[in-house]
């Protein structure tokens, strides 16, 4: 890290988040709006020219929702993006519902991950030539359960370039610590400036290449 590169923990983050809000009245719809364009963005140039299938692996908060809003991006910019969702779809709420039910609106189909269908995801994700990865954000913390544990292990296990959304899913966002299971990513997408954790631990050798994007947040 550079000496005068600036870092935040998980909680700043999340106060950094609070602050937009109830300083500004940037609401949370706003920045996730932001957030998905922004990873829209990035995965257009890792896809170049090409028309490749994009798997989108969510969770049911807030880095979920970034997730459904970049899918929704990639569906009007011309692709059929896979969606897949940890947990059931009535089970998803506040502002990451409200990206999900544009998704539902717009006919996009949402695969529910489920013990019994993991050997077909496996067998679904190989034609793929990106995963985005929303599973988890900057506020895991302990380790994470063993579903989401099988699910980073198959996406560790491919070949498949992989992008994940603000932090990998499984890095400690202070620490830098594998809580269990870690994406190892290709590229991460963060939003205002790097994480604690992205440079310290093993946040470097899960990260791949960080890049940090604005998504309207005075810092």
């Amino acid at each position: 890290m550079k000496k005068s590169e600036r870092v935040l923990t998980a909680a700043q983050a999340k106060a950094l988040d609070k602050r937009a809000q109830k300083e500004f009245g940037i609401s949370t719809l706003i920045l996730m709006e932001n957030a998905g364009r922004a990873v829209m963005e990035e995965a257009l140039k890792i896809l170049k020219s090409s028309q490749g299938k994009v798997a989108v692996f969510c969770g049911m908060g807030n880095n979920g929702g970034d997730g459904f809003c970049a899918a929704r991006h990639l569906l009007t910019a011309g692709f059929k993006p896979d969606v897949y969702l940890t947990g059931k779809v009535s089970d998803v709420e506040n502002e990451a519902k409200i990206n999900l039910s544009i998704l539902l609106r717009l006919k996009q189909k949402i695969t529910e991950i489920k013990p019994r269908n993991l050997s077909l995801l496996k067998k679904r994700i190989e034609r793929s030539s990106l995963i985005i990865d929303a599973l988890l954000g900057v506020g895991a913390r302990g380790q994470i359960r063993p579903g989401y544990q099988k699910i980073i292990d198959i996406i560790n296990s491919s070949d498949i370039y992989v992008l994940s959304v603000d932090i990998p899913s499984g890095l400690d966002a202070t620490t830098g610590k594998v809580l269990g299971r870690c994406i190892k990513a290709d590229k991460t997408i963060t939003f205002v400036c790097k994480k604690r954790g992205m440079v310290y631990g093993e946040g470097e050798k899960h990260c791949g290449k960080v890049l940090v994007r604005t998504i309207g947040i005075p810092l």
